[in-house]
């Protein structure tokens, strides 16, 4: 493991442009860790200084995704596709699951050269778990990658996490046909994790900065989109081949799903949903 407290030095993967930071290194910098380069850390500071509320947006997002990773299992599911893994620090997804199962497995996807590069490290000698370099805007790819084919079994439930990263495809068609494909790839009791985007919430600050980072992501490698409540059902919820059987809330901003537990805080703007993919009479799902 790297040393927390030294960031990453450019040489170490030099094949990154570094006149653009990139979502997933700026993730990384608000959650604390240290794999992020100047260009990274230099656009959190002035998002910080324009949403003082991101590092906490970002910390409530990474807390979500530890809840519905334990609901997951909770429901028998002990396979996991974590797209747009990101860097696996600050809590995990294979850390997560194998804390309650040690024979859970993960395969981490992502097309970030940082991000598949510190995972490798990371990940190395760690079982049950892989990382595939590969765009999730290309399902035929990631689902025949050996680190994906080679570890995960297509016809058990496999939990499909998609966390604050469908708002960095633009495309709704796209992003349609990406959730059917990836919903629908695996055995019956799959689940679909997303974390999304939006301006379309119920706390006016929340919606403000929401644009604010609209805006601000253009200047990155991947600009973000965000989407309302209605479309998000459109395209991942209520589909002609399946839809998601959601768990309890339901469609609700991340601070608010099953976090009853926890200190009731303000929306910061991501809606959250945990589904079991239910096949439609007719349609074309397995």
């Amino acid at each position: 493991m790297r040393d927390p407290d030294r960031h990453l030095d450019p040489d170490a993967v030099p094949e990154v442009d570094l006149t653009l930071p990139n979502p997933a290194r700026v993730y990384d910098y608000l959650l604390g860790g240290a794999h992020n380069f100047a260009t990274d850390r230099e656009f959190a500071e002035r998002m910080l200084t324009a949403l003082p509320h991101a590092r906490r947006a970002a910390v409530a997002n990474r807390a979500f995704l530890g809840r519905a990773v334990r609901a997951c299992l909770e429901r028998g599911v002990r396979q996991f596709l974590d797209l747009g893994s990101g860097i696996p620090t600050a809590a995990p997804v294979h850390e997560l699951a194998r804390r309650i199962d040690p024979a859970a497995r993960v395969a981490h996807v992502d097309v970030e050269p940082v991000s598949v590069a510190m995972s490798r490290e990371i990940l190395h000698g760690v079982d049950g778990t892989s990382i595939t370099a590969a765009d999730l805007t290309d399902p035929a790819a990631v689902l025949a990658a050996p680190g994906v084919a080679g570890l995960l079994d297509p016809a058990e439930p496999v939990a499909v996490l998609a966390v604050s990263v469908l708002h960095f495809v633009a495309d709704d068609t796209l992003l349609a046909t990406l959730a059917d494909t990836y919903a629908t790839a695996f055995g019956p009791g799959s689940m679909l994790v997303v974390s999304h985007g939006s301006t379309d919430v119920d706390d006016p600050a929340a919606a403000h900065d929401m644009r604010t980072v609209e805006r601000l992501t253009r200047e990155t490698s991947q600009p973000a989109r965000a989407r309302d409540r209605a479309t998000l059902r459109r395209l991942l919820v209520d589909r002609p081949g399946h839809r998601l059987d959601l768990l309890e809330p339901g469609l609700v901003d991340v601070t608010a799903w099953r976090a009853e537990d926890l200190p009731a805080g303000r929306p910061v703007g991501m809606y959250a949903l945990v589904g079991e993919v239910v096949p439609v009479a007719g349609g074309q799902s397995r």
